[in-house]
């Protein structure tokens, strides 16, 4: 059995430790510090995806950046797929998870550490203090001496551990001692050997917390000495925290992911627990779900290199479990929903980009739904032609190439049938195939479109003259099948954040027959050829022929709306915020805009309405917009905003709004008057990288057709309610408080009636071998475990076997009393026999536990199994 003790009296759900963690740090005077994004500042090299709750602090540690604070507190999202094949096998492995952390940089250290990490385990969490072990380095005599003098941790729950488990180290550089906490999960968990203590490889001792004390420099030869600046770096896993805290004995039972996986179960129709085979897919679904929402959150997106081929992998391996789960149809996207609705409250951004996730999801599943019978029937038919275990590199790679199997799931496949793969063949493919890629993009240049047969010299240009007209007179200089060279244009090519143009090139009827090239993107070349690129849609394109150049005018100009108001949050946002915002990235299409921005924190929301509204008020002052040619030199002087690390020519376009309100260099378009950027509304705030943070905005028809949305919504929430837009707020805010008072008074009369309904199953009890035996039907599933507990709790000797049934389900609740639990008799042992005697199974506590079945036709048999049990105690 395990300890008394086990879990705090209230079982806490992941999302209420989350914040329970970050607040009493901030308590502590820490800076919250919201979750970076899973992709790595464009800075660090050394990470595919962020995998350490530090990982994005780096530069503050090392003292490349100065951090927001000298104590700062997170809880990171995380993702690690190096023991990918490993998810699904053990209950412990996830590619997904969180980190709480708190941070010190050059503040406080091992005293406030250790007392802040004790205080937080005991006091906020409620852990029972016998529970909790501790472990110092070697060497560690301070830490030691805080531990056992100072907290008054008894020596018998610490231990002393060598450099390879506490002393972090990387090779050359800041490093330093570690003091780990452990969690005694009970001897009845351990190896059985005797002196099993921290350290041991069994199960008994779980590590939920490490304190790295950053005090040492590595020269990188082994010589150690003092830091000047001494550090604190503390690392928690939320899912294994929360295993400990709810007493689950993996991290798939934790509450927020058992919902998820409920999920699974429910789509699958297939149980957890019934079987390992489809228990091994229930949580590998479960698991990538949650790491393809968080990565597409944070602006992955599917592809076949670097971390798109991690997404691609995941989903696509989630996708073939589905099918081993019998799930025939797409389904991650309805399972994306519930990773969304149990996350939202900490990372809100999910909730905003949730038709984005629920989208790339959707298309990727369906397309490799489309390809994956095909794949898996290629598979098996090569497997069958195979005369020895090796899987030739050919099929392997048709089935990357053609039908997207990403290489790790073809040899998942096969190390289920214990098959090997030619890799070496298979990589020399993939090499080749890379080596042509590589070829032709040389050749190709600008995105593959510069590998053409154009006929002309490199000092023939295509005049721009989009910037006073939509349409102009042209000639052709050089035509393919995909496109065109003109000596001058109207279309604007993708540059600066700022997107294509996109419209017609038709020809002179004079010239001519007729002819129409739709143009769907416009590339330069370095040399200063505008390319065309689109289909020729009536007639034949030749060099010479005088044609109309025509831009999509209404395109263009929700393109430019967008563009100038861009320009007019960087104003508003260096207002509010600071001079020290600079543009770190934009992308402006037809009235949609991102931003992305360098400040330390999110801003306030109160901030970032007064953002909005100064956006939108110099909007409605209607300012000319101005454009002038002049020396960069001179743009400096003026204070035009700049990136001035760019190369620019010795001319520079510089692009005036609101008298000098605004004042940027700029290639791109723009409106004549800033009225006509019509009105603008943030749609999210949110970080991408250390230091950088992103605003994604609507400008023109999209900004009104958003709060027609928002209006339409609010009518129809009132509608239902049966009240005015106006009221809403009052009416929900009644209706909420009659919700309370209701739930509370229901609350109230299902006590009075458990009570009762207690006090008549003991008057029908009988005795059994000295226990008093009780089973019998509960009214409903809701109060069938506040029954059992109220039941054990009443009569000390008790044994009691519920059930409940709904829907043609039954749910079986077994409770035992204190005195019962001491003569032998196991509640979790008690529920597992009569759920399976009726077609389901069941487990838990030796106090209380849970089961199901399906067959009641087995209840009298079931009973009287529970007889035979405890009479033989």
């Amino acid at each position: 059995m395990r300890k008394k003790g086990l879990t705090p009296v209230k079982k806490i759900g992941l999302n209420e430790i989350r914040e329970k963690y970050l607040a009493f740090f901030e308590s502590k005077d820490h800076l919250r510090q919201p979750s970076f994004s899973l992709v790595p500042d464009a800075g660090d090299a050394s990470l595919l995806l962020v995998n350490s709750g530090m990982a994005p602090l780096k530069p503050y540690f090392s003292g490349e950046a100065k951090p927001p604070h000298k104590r700062m507190t997170s809880c990171q999202k995380c993702v690690r797929v190096i023991d990918i094949e490993q998810v699904g096998k053990t209950d412990r492995h996830c590619t997904f998870f969180e980190m709480l952390g708190h941070f010190s940089f050059g503040d406080y250290f091992k005293r406030e550490a250790i007392t802040w990490t004790w205080e937080f385990f005991t006091s906020v969490m409620g852990i029972d203090p016998s529970l909790l072990y501790c472990s110092v380095y070697l060497d560690d005599d301070e830490a030691w001496d805080i531990w056992t003098k100072e907290i008054g941790i008894p020596e018998s729950h610490m231990a002393r551990l060598g450099k390879e488990d506490n002393f972090w180290d990387v090779g050359s550089g800041p490093c330093g001692p570690c003091s780990e906490i452990y969690f005694d999960r009970g001897a009845e968990n351990g190896c059985g050997r005797p002196g099993c203590m921290v350290g041991c490889d069994c199960d008994r001792f779980v590590e939920v917390g490490n304190n790295v004390f950053t005090q040492f420099n590595n020269d990188g030869q082994g010589n150690y000495t003092p830091l000047a600046q001494k550090n604190i770096d503390f690392g928690m896993g939320l899912e294994r925290l929360a295993c400990v805290i709810q007493g689950a004995d993996s991290v798939f039972e934790v509450d927020t992911i058992t919902r998820i996986r409920q999920h699974v179960s429910e789509i699958s129709g297939i149980r957890y627990k019934q079987s390992e085979k489809f228990d091994v897919s229930l949580r590998i679904v479960t698991d990538h779900i949650r790491s393809t929402v968080m990565l597409i959150c944070d602006g992955v997106q599917p592809s076949n290199e670097k971390r798109g081929y991690v997404l691609r992998r995941l989903l696509r391996r989630a996708a073939r479990h589905g099918r081993l789960l019998g799930i025939t149809k797409p389904f991650l996207c309805d399972l994306a929903e519930t990773v969304i609705e149990e996350s939202a409250a900490a990372y809100p951004e999910l909730r905003r980009r949730a038709e984005t996730i629920k989208t790339v999801i959707r298309i990727e599943e369906e397309r490799f739904s489309k390809t994956i019978d095909a794949g898996l029937t290629l598979l098996r038919d090569e497997m069958k032609k195979m005369q020895d275990k090796v899987f030739k590199g050919e099929p392997a790679f048709m089935l990357y190439d053609t039908y997207g199997f990403p290489i790790d799931l073809t040899l998942e496949i096969l190390e289920e049938e214990s098959l090997a793969l030619d890799r070496e063949r298979f990589d020399a493919l993939m090499e080749e195939q890379r080596q042509k890629a590589r070829a032709a993009r040389a050749e190709l240049g600008i995105s593959g479109w510069t590998k053409l047969d154009l006929g002309l010299d490199k000092e023939v240009t295509t005049e721009f003259v989009g910037y006073n007209t939509l349409s102009c007179e042209a000639v052709v200089l050089a035509a393919t099948e995909n496109v065109l060279v003109l000596d001058k244009t109207p279309f604007y090519a993708e540059s600066g954040g700022q997107c294509a143009d996109t419209g017609s090139v038709t020809l002179h009827p004079v010239s001519a027959p007729a002819g129409m090239f739709r143009v769907d993107d416009v590339k330069k070349t370095p040399d200063g050829k505008v390319l065309h690129i689109g289909e020729v849609l009536e007639g034949e394109f030749r060099a010479g022929q005088p044609v109309t150049a025509s831009v999509d005018a209404a395109r263009r100009a929700a393109v430019t709306r967008a563009h100038s108001a861009t320009h007019l949050l960087q104003r508003a946002l260096r207002d509010f915020l600071g001079d020290h915002v600079e543009q770190a990235g934009s992308q402006v299409e037809p009235d949609r805009l991102r931003f992305d921005y360098t400040h330390f924190t999110a801003p306030a929301p109160d901030l970032l309405a007064k953002v909005s509204l100064e956006v939108n008020r110099q909007i409605l002052q209607g300012h000319a917009v101005t454009v002038e040619m002049m020396t960069q030199e001179q743009a400096k002087e003026k204070g035009a905003l700049a990136l001035f690390s760019e190369k620019y020519g010795d001319t520079v376009r510089v692009v005036t709004m609101g008298g000098d309100y605004s004042m940027e260099l700029c290639g791109g378009t723009h409106v004549r008057n800033a009225a006509m950027a019509g009105s603008f509304r943030i749609l999210s705030e949110s970080s991408i990288a250390a230091g950088v943070r992103r605003i994604e905005a609507v400008t023109g028809l999209a900004s009104v057709e958003l709060a027609e949305q928002f209006e339409a919504r609010l009518r129809g929430a009132a509608a239902v309610l049966k009240t005015t837009p106006a009221e809403l707020f009052d009416r929900a805010t009644a209706m909420m408080a009659e919700h309370k008072r209701v739930q509370k008074e229901l609350l109230h009369l299902r006590h009075e009636l458990a009570g009762g309904l207690v006090d008549s199953l003991l008057e029908n009890a009988c005795e059994v071998n000295g226990f008093t035996l009780i089973t019998a039907q509960n009214p409903d599933t809701a109060s069938l475990r506040e029954t059992g507990e109220a039941l054990r709790d009443k009569k000390t000797n008790a044994v009691a076997v519920l059930y409940a049934r709904e829907e043609g389900k039954l749910t079986f609740c077994a409770a035992c009393g204190a005195d019962a639990v001491k003569r032998g008799a196991k509640a979790g042992e008690i529920v597992k026999a009569v759920a399976s005697l009726c077609g389901g199974s069941g487990g838990g506590r030796p106090d209380i536990a849970m089961g199901g079945g399906t067959d009641r036709s087995k209840l009298e048999e079931a009973f009287e199994t529970v007889k035979s049990l405890i009479s033989g105690i």
